[in-house]
């Protein structure tokens, strides 16, 4: 009694994997399959069956199975290998992409187990069954897996082989052209590796000029992100928009870049404006989700929260969404934070929630570690300011000016990497001269940086010039409505004993988010101040003067 290998190909050609699953068992265990007798027809019935487990996700009894497949495949004679495969009907597909292959492809059978250990983030077992294919046999599908899986485990130069092999082969893999630009390839570089050999037809293989222009456009964009370069990203991404309204991936790119450089108002409205589009989309949805805390809208993140949950509960995005809305419950949000790291490990906001929370719990070593994670998978200006913050906390001030140092070179037309070095030397007497100059030099390059107005005028407090203080926050008042702003001035006038106009400012913060900490505590210390109480003696730490004459003069230099 045989059991049709054509009617079970047929049902994992309709994704049908259940019962693929069940004609499986009955397959591999027919008469027609012995082992002894028709190895070849064994090995195959088993790779079917490991097929309809890969899509069911039981990926141990996949491998389990595939493995066995390959055995019977070994002892399969060379003559009755050629006759199997010579008998096949030619319309039988043996693409790794259609998982319904026929006749044993030992090649594929072994993509297919290194896809199930990568599904299972195992990936040095991943990379051992890849490294068992010959690289002449590696199609465009084994390549992009073998460029993620060296990503992954840091072994770039083989990562970069692999992407570059994948564009050879088809310019348009994006996720190819976004890996090779945040491992350090130029535009030019990644562009020159797009095929121009004409075809049969005459034409070349990639289409003609105008139309690839956009992909060069593309690549452009993710070249100057990847650098630091926000500003140039942004323009290019900007125009590929014009290009193409209402594009979600671009629109997403952009809020992310204008959430990451501080252009928050901005970044919510492109949030938004995906959302009207497709409310369904999860990608990025938890840097919204953090634009959301920092205005206190905690009924949208509320409603965030929710729908995330409903769309996809798997997904890293969903658990930072949740460390976020739970932020004050610290346990419980770094708990959430672990949760989208352990989903993904390449999720870099998973790691950057995690320095926070850990920062605000006073675990500044733990923080470092967190940040150092965001850091290695791509520096951005988040990862930095994490690190710095960590550092002077630590009151390791040679690493934090390192690493802000570090930001500076990286960025050096990012207003808040020079507010960064600022931050550092103001945390001593003997810095604050050189802290002034980064600071107003961050508002020159950048005049509506309300970050480096704040702290300037907060240097000008500490100075005794509470008059330049008052005078530099009501220009950016003008402009700003803004909590934090009110809160410095309502700080400014409480040490200038203006007490009337201190408890203003502290109400006009309220107004603007009712959830303010700053400004709910600076009430308290009002009333304090109102009763003749100093609320608080400052403390100043000499021990941490910071000695680099060979810094200083880069930092000249960059200034």
């Amino acid at each position: 009694m045989d059991v049709p290998k054509d009617q079970i190909t047929t049902l994992l050609e309709h994704g049908l994997y259940t019962s693929a699953q069940t004609l499986g068992c009955f397959l591999v265990s027919s008469p027609a399959a012995n082992a002894e007798t028709s190895p070849h027809i064994k090995a195959e019935s088993l790779v079917l069956l490991s097929d309809a487990l890969f899509r069911e996700r039981e990926y141990r009894r996949a491998i389990h199975t595939y493995k066995q497949a390959l055995q019977y495949y070994k002892i399969i004679p060379k003559q009755n290998s050629t006759t199997s495969r010579s008998s096949l009907p030619p319309n039988r597909s043996s693409s790794p992409n259609s998982f319904n292959i026929s006749a044993i492809n030992e090649n594929e059978v072994k993509f297919k187990i290194a896809s199930c250990y990568c599904a299972l983030n195992e990936n040095r077992a991943a990379i051992a069954e890849m490294e068992g294919i010959p690289g002449k046999s590696r199609n465009l599908q084994m390549n992009l897996l073998m460029g993620k899986l060296y990503r992954n485990s840091r072994h770039c130069r083989h990562a970069i082989s692999c992407y570059k092999e994948c564009l050879r082969h088809c310019p348009y893999v994006l996720e190819a052209i976004t890996a090779l630009a945040e491992m350090g390839a130029s535009a030019k570089d990644i562009i020159s590796l797009f095929p121009q050999t004409p075809s049969r037809s005459g034409r070349a293989s990639f289409d003609h000029f105008d139309s690839s222009r956009w992909l060069q456009r593309y690549v452009e964009a993710q070249c100057c992100i990847a650098s630091n370069d926000y500003k140039g990203g942004l323009e290019l991404f900007a125009d590929l928009l014009q290009r193409f309204p209402n594009n979600i991936h671009l629109l997403l790119e952009i809020a992310k870049i204008e959430a990451i450089i501080g252009k928050n108002e901005e970044a919510i409205m492109n949030f938004e404006k995906v959302r009207l589009i497709d409310p369904y989309v999860v990608t990025y949805m938890d840097e919204y989700a953090i634009l959301l805390k920092t205005k206190s809208d905690y009924t949208k993140l509320n409603k965030l929260a929710n729908d995330l949950l409903s769309i996809d509960p798997t997904r890293p995005e969903v658990f930072v969404t949740l460390s976020v809305l739970w932020e004050k419950d610290e346990r419980g949000a770094l708990s959430y934070a672990e949760r989208s790291i352990r989903i993904d490990e390449r999720h870099i906001p998973g790691h950057i929630m995690k320095g926070n929370l850990l920062l605000t719990a006073k675990r500044a070593e733990a923080a470092v570690v967190a940040f150092r994670s965001a850091h290695e998978l791509r520096p951005d200006i988040r990862s930095y300011q994490g690190l710095v913050q960590s550092y002077l906390v630590l009151s390791k001030t040679k690493e934090a000016l390192h690493a802000a140092r570090e930001a500076m070179k990286a960025m050096p037309q990012s207003a808040k990497a020079l507010k960064l070095v600022g931050d550092v030397h103001a945390i001593n007497s003997g810095g604050r001269e050189k802290a002034k100059k980064f600071y107003e030099s961050a508002l020159r390059l950048e005049p509506g940086y309300l970050g480096a107005a704040l702290a300037l005028a907060e240097l000008h407090v500490i100075e005794g010039r509470n008059g330049d203080a008052v005078s530099l926050l009501e220009r950016y008042l003008k402009d700003w409505a803004d909590d934090s702003l009110h809160v410095k001035l309502a700080q400014v006038f409480a040490a200038t004993n203006l007490l009337q106009d201190a408890l203003s400012h502290y109400q006009s913060a309220l107004r603007i988010n009712p959830q303010n900490e700053a400004a709910k505590k600076g009430l308290d210390r009002l009333e304090k101040q109102m009763k003749g109480v100093d609320p608080d003696a400052p403390e100043e730490d000499e021990e941490n003067e910071v000695e680099d004459a060979e810094g200083d003069q880069e930092e000249t230099d960059l200034l």
